[in-house]
């Protein structure tokens, strides 16, 4: 069978989908899909899975420059929106700006281009996908190290900010967000741009909560976006350590799915929009991604079952970063400012300069 042909499982009214409100008074729904396919799927598939997707009643799609798929999915996206008789305005399309194009002219046409790949005239929403510069090669052994890679130095990521700023003025973005940035980061940033972000997306599952930082972009305006929100069962080898947890395999969601006839992931889920951030999984078939969108519109989790997922909490980080690291940093621990201060080249041994 054809890609594009696969049927999906069934339909969810998009009515039924929460949403949450960003500053401007626009909404996002509360589940999409992500496109991130964790080096184990084609890019056509992922691109196939967008429009069955949009099919199945989602409208939010999160996409990424580094996935490489944009020119895959934008094609889909058009002749699906065509055929279901989609308006532009129903849609909620994200994308990201890789860590190969911080400099501010190389961020405005990385923009361009994901705009020109997925077929658009504006971005609902546009990440800076990691506050670093640093890139890696694919499938890059757990302790490479690249030599260009350099610590996170807050004059140069708002240079390339103010450059993604013009283009909200320009109507090529609608909103600004950031990634995997940290309480230290985000208060200089905050500090510093004209246009605020308006989302935040980050690591977030029950085993990851992530309270404080969640709290306090929550409190200063931001809709909170969670990626691997069923704990990323099929994340790349070098993100695997010993010590992760495993959320869909923890007894507390265990016992909470067999007590409402679910499948552990759509606990998850369920969590995540009933917390009040959204919530992004992956995937490319049709019954996962109809039962991922319907599990939050029906049958929500108890005050008790909430209660008893914040125990769930392990400080489990999957997503850790190593691959970003610098020549002259320590360990992971140096991405992500857990002192609650930046380090600089060599580390803990220094404090970035703002």
């Amino acid at each position: 069978m054809n890609q594009t042909s696969v049927e999906p499982a069934g339909f969810v009214d998009t009515v039924a989908v929460p949403t949450f409100t960003l500053a401007s008074g626009a909404t996002i729904p509360a589940i999409g899909l992500g496109t991130f396919g964790s080096d184990r799927f084609s890019m056509e598939e992922i691109a196939a899975a967008a429009a069955l997707a949009l099919r199945t009643g989602y409208r939010l799609v999160d996409c990424a420059s580094v996935y490489a798929n944009e020119d895959l999915i934008g094609p889909m996206l058009a002749t699906t929106m065509d055929e279901e008789g989609i308006a532009r305005d129903e849609l909620f399309v994200i994308s990201k700006v890789w860590n190969d194009a911080h400099a501010p002219a190389d961020a405005v046409a990385s923009v361009k281009k994901s705009l020109a790949d997925l077929r658009l005239d504006y971005l609902d929403a546009l990440f800076i996908h990691w506050p670093f510069p640093n890139t890696h090669e694919r499938f890059a052994a757990p302790d490479a190290r690249n030599p260009s890679s350099r610590p996170y130095i807050h004059a140069e990521f708002m240079a390339m900010y103010r450059a993604l700023e013009d283009l909200v003025d320009s109507g090529l973005i609608r909103h600004l967000g950031v990634s995997n940035v940290t309480i230290p980061k985000l208060r200089l940033i905050l500090r510093d741009a004209r246009i605020a972000p308006a989302l935040h997306e980050m690591e977030l599952h029950p085993a990851f909560q992530q309270g404080e930082l969640y709290q306090f972009s929550k409190d200063r305006g931001m809709v909170v976006i969670g990626y691997s929100p069923m704990g990323s069962p099929r994340r790349p080898e070098r993100d695997r350590f010993e010590g992760d947890v495993s959320d869909m395999e923890h007894p507390v969601v265990v016992r909470i799915a067999a007590e409402l006839g679910v499948h552990p992931a759509e606990v998850c889920l369920k969590w995540a929009a009933q917390r009040g951030h959204v919530a992004i999984p992956f995937s490319v078939k049709p019954a996962q991604i109809l039962s991922n969108l319907r599990c939050v519109t029906e049958r929500p989790l108890t005050p008790a079952m909430l209660n008893a997922l914040r125990g769930v909490e392990s400080n489990s980080r999957l997503i850790k970063g190593q691959v970003f690291l610098w020549e002259g940093s320590d360990a992971w621990l140096d991405l992500w400012d857990v002192d609650g201060t930046i380090p600089g080249w060599t580390g803990y041994g220094s404090t970035a300069a703002e």
